[in-house]
């Protein structure tokens, strides 16, 4: 058995996930990130996409993040996050929709406004993110 260490993932909402882990990959702003057992402290910010857990079981969990942050020091780590839902949680059609609304709203004229265009860029990424973990890519 692997080195484990604890992980819990947090929404305004609820506690969504509070167990031992092997390793969790994250979507990093400055890129992907991995993290195992006895790793070095670390904050990093996060941006809207797949986390990858493997349980202290072996097994693969897959959750759709709409950014947050993420910290680990002596094996302990908190996902801190905007929203996340489990692959099991995702509506597909829901999700489909989110993602065509928002490349249509990116394909026609914002008025030039800027933050109309961080908006529908923002929820581009999320829809992105939940249709590639519902769809098990």
């Amino acid at each position: 058995m692997a080195s484990t260490y604890s992980l819990s993932i947090v929404t305004p909402e609820r506690e969504i996930f509070a167990a031992p882990v092997e390793s969790t990959q994250l979507p990093g702003m400055m890129g992907s990130f991995g993290v195992l057992a006895n790793h070095a402290p670390l904050v990093a910010a996060l941006i809207p996409g797949l986390v990858r857990i493997t349980d202290a079981e072996g097994r693969e969990l897959r959750l759709s993040v709409g950014g947050g942050f993420f910290q680990v020091s002596n094996n302990q780590a908190q996902l801190l996050a905007d929203s996340a839902e489990f692959s099991t949680e995702i509506n597909v059609e829901r999700a489909n929709a989110s993602l065509e609304r928002a490349q249509s709203r990116l394909a026609g004229k914002m008025d030039g406004e800027i933050l109309q265009r961080e908006r529908a860029e923002s929820a581009l990424a999320r829809a992105r993110a939940r249709t590639r973990v519902a769809s098990g890519r």
